[in-house]
């Protein structure tokens, strides 16, 4: 009985590291090393992977991609991903971060909503699908970058959110004379209990170097 008990609670904490082991390896990435850039650090967006330039980042993708300093988060997007669809979001998760259909793309004015998740099994977790794993870490004035079409979109956060799984109000968020960005996850990291958004401001567009 007593062999039987240990091994249920072996089990179960092989199971909880399973399951929770792509957060994990983000959380320590973020604290002992990784891409992250220093907070307030200037950063260079290019396309030459040899610039040696000090925090000098070639993005994922030059056509739509999504970059995040400070968590270094730098992926490409699939654009037109219906959020209400699990079996289209879980195809498009394996290859980056999903942009949900109908709304903004970053070249015209309204909301560019970019959703990934926090929670997918570990077996699929890989290098794009799990760059909001640390969504959690931004707050206000932090800056992402959106590129697209060989432009560089800067924004500052302007707010963080947390809402509940059922809601889909906040997909319609955004002002048609202002150009903004949300950013979603599932929220706490490795469950699916609600979702944390990043909201976020245009404040600049460069081209592409």
């Amino acid at each position: 009985m007593v062999w039987s008990g240990a091994v249920l609670i072996v089990l179960s904490l092989l199971l909880f590291l399973l399951i929770f082991y792509p957060v994990l390896k983000e959380e320590f990435n973020y604290r002992f090393g990784g891409d992250k850039v220093p907070d307030n650090a200037a950063v260079v967006i290019t396309t030459d992977p040899s610039a040696n330039a000090q925090n000098a980042i070639v993005p994922a993708n030059s056509d739509f991609s999504i970059i995040v300093p400070k968590i270094g988060g730098n992926a490409p997007v699939v654009p037109n991903i219906d959020p209400q669809s699990e079996s289209s979001y879980r195809t498009a998760l394996r290859d980056g971060v999903a942009h949900a259909k109908g709304s903004a793309l970053p070249n015209i004015q309204g909301n560019t909503f970019l959703f990934a998740h926090s929670s997918d099994n570990f077996y699929e977790a890989n290098r794009y699908n799990t760059v909001f794993y640390l969504l959690h870490k931004m707050e206000i004035d932090d800056e992402f970058m959106i590129v697209y079409d060989d432009r560089v979109y800067n924004y500052n956060v302007t707010g963080t959110q947390e809402v509940r799984p059922e809601a889909v109000e906040y997909l319609e968020k955004g002002e048609d004379n202002k150009q903004t960005a949300t950013l979603m996850t599932c929220w706490p990291p490795g469950t699916a209990a609600s979702r944390l958004l990043i909201h976020g401001e245009l404040t600049e567009i460069e081209d592409l170097p």
